[in-house]
């Protein structure tokens, strides 16, 4: 398989049992089918999806599993049909691992919502791990720029955020993000780069959270129970609290837009319809695709795009989760094989 020495076995943190903590496990390597690639991880990303997984509130994983979805990797390894990467090649996996290419939502350009699709890192391995294999058609170039940690939470974190993000008018101008985290502080630059202004929400005393959302270029910062100086013509849920739906929509403006782009979130609670009258609208956003990610890089190598990562050993993926789930760190956690 060329240059790169691939060893006979890889570590990888395994979920065995939804519920309970990953297992540290060493396995063989992965042999690459006709249009797949192998790749040596160089970095993945750990995002709130992985914990849905792991607290059993995403129902269907492949098991026993390896998580992690936003990775980056160089191809040491390719199929028997594979024409567009090589060996040495840098590339990003998202979350979308794999289309049918023939349903009803394939046909009609709407790929993130195939009815056979494939999820890295939940019904395909993922990137906890020394090396997966990905489906070459679903592995996005990146430069070097982004072939480290920093560039890992770009790779869901980024591309649900821009495909969120790109479910509002062009005229928008004032942007509420509720949940300042891995999501909203890549999104918070892209809308600095096309001046829009950008307000930020955090939990109720989550001080450091609104200082670390004014360093990246919030004009507001405040908590979640608050109201923003002024009406917002959009607003986006990266937080998975359903009760941020309805105040969400009592702070947009009338025809404005709310935008969940969570995969999971808790109930929402009833509410008046005069919150959602004035054609106000509530939009959900489910997975996105290869055209975001295309789109997305395409902008982040004009800004460039900064992230802040906490980076920890492959073998410590519990303590990052941990530590995630418990708001210990502003940014994003990514693991390092």
């Amino acid at each position: 398989m060329g240059a790169h020495q691939i060893p006979k076995t890889m570590k990888a943190m395994v979920l065995a049992t939804p519920g309970k903590p990953l297992q540290f496990m060493e396995l063989p390597i992965p042999v690459p089918k006709p249009q797949q690639v192998l790749l040596k991880i160089l970095a993945c990303g750990v995002c709130r999806t992985d914990l849905h997984i792991i607290d059993q509130e995403l129902t269907a994983p492949k098991l026993p599993l390896i998580p992690g979805h936003e990775i980056i990797g160089m191809v040491v390894g390719v199929g028997d049909e594979v024409k567009g990467l090589k060996e040495g090649d840098l590339v990003g996996v998202p979350w979308l691992g794999y289309t049918c290419g023939s349903c009803k939502y394939c046909l009609r350009d709407q790929e993130n919502l195939c009815e056979q699709a494939l999820f890295t890192g939940y019904t395909i391995d993922g990137g906890y791990a020394e090396y997966t294999l990905a489906f070459e058609k679903y592995c996005f170039p990146i430069s070097e720029t982004y072939a480290n940690a920093a560039g890992a939470p770009l790779l869901c974190a980024g591309l649900i955020g821009y495909r969120s993000y790109s479910k509002i008018p062009a005229h928008a101008e004032h942007i509420g993000l509720y949940g300042f985290g891995a999501a909203a502080h890549i999104l918070v630059q892209i809308a600095r780069f096309q001046q829009k202004k950008i307000y930020a929400f955090t939990r109720p005393g989550d001080e450091a959270a609104q200082a670390f959302a004014l360093k990246m270029g919030a004009v507001w910062a405040g908590s979640s129970t608050e109201s923003p100086p002024t009406k917002l013509d959009a607003a986006i849920l990266f937080a998975s609290a359903g009760s941020l739906v309805p105040k969400a929509l009592q702070d947009i403006d009338s025809g404005g837009i709310v935008v969940c782009g969570g995969i999971h979130m808790s109930d929402i609670p009833s509410f008046p319809y005069a919150i959602l009258w004035e054609e106000r609208t509530i939009q959900s956003v489910a997975n996105l695709t290869r055209k975001d990610g295309l789109d997305f890089f395409s902008i982040a190598n004009q800004i460039p795009l900064r992230t802040q990562t906490k980076t920890y050993p492959l073998e410590d993926a519990n303590r990052a989760l941990n530590d995630f789930r418990q708001g210990r760190f502003n940014g994003a956690a990514v693991l390092i094989p």
